[in-house]
């Protein structure tokens, strides 16, 4: 009788822990499933936040380049007088306070973009110092002719980084 009443109480609990186990495995498989759902939806959403920050930086450094581009440049600021080199300087000056004004957006593009910028910039400043210590160039206005021509006759710095960071953009989304 103590065998048929192990026997019995065997067939009434085996299928219970048999099925508690399957039970606790899967309940075991669910959460860790749901978890890495979560983990997964937190990293889509920070990167989704991320890309909106890249794409931000690159939309101020188009702004910036567009900004200090030389022909744009000498066309939105007027000499005040006729000193080119008080001319040089206000532009060299405005060039260098829009620099400034982006330099955090490094920390969003790549090294190889920033170093592309930092170029532009430095050969735009180049080209103003160049043109103003000329001395065939007498005032500001024929300073800033000069300008407006060497920019014609050579690629502007500004629209070579231009074209650079669109076609990062491109590559990035």
């Amino acid at each position: 009788m103590d065998k048929e009443l192990l026997f019995s109480s065997l067939y009434y609990t085996l299928p219970s822990l048999v099925s508690g186990l399957v039970a606790w495995y899967f309940f075991k498989e669910y959460t860790k499933s749901d978890t890495n759902l979560e983990k997964f939806k937190l990293l889509k959403e920070g990167k989704k936040h991320t890309t909106n920050l890249k794409l931000q930086a690159y939309e101020r450094l188009t702004l910036f380049l567009e900004r200090m581009s030389l022909s744009k440049l000498v066309t939105r600021i007027a000499a005040k007088n006729e000193n080119k080199q008080a001319y040089a300087m206000s532009l060299i000056h405005t060039i260098e306070q829009e620099f400034e004004h982006n330099i955090t957006q490094q920390i969003y593009i790549s090294e190889q973009a920033w170093s592309v910028v930092v170029q532009a910039k430095n050969r735009s400043i180049q080209i103003v110092r160049e043109l103003s210590e000329n001395e065939t160039i007498t005032d500001a206005n024929k300073l800033r002719e000069q300008i407006i021509k060497e920019v014609m006759k050579t690629q502007n710095p500004s629209e070579t980084a231009l074209a650079f960071l669109k076609h990062e953009v491109k590559a990035f989304l």
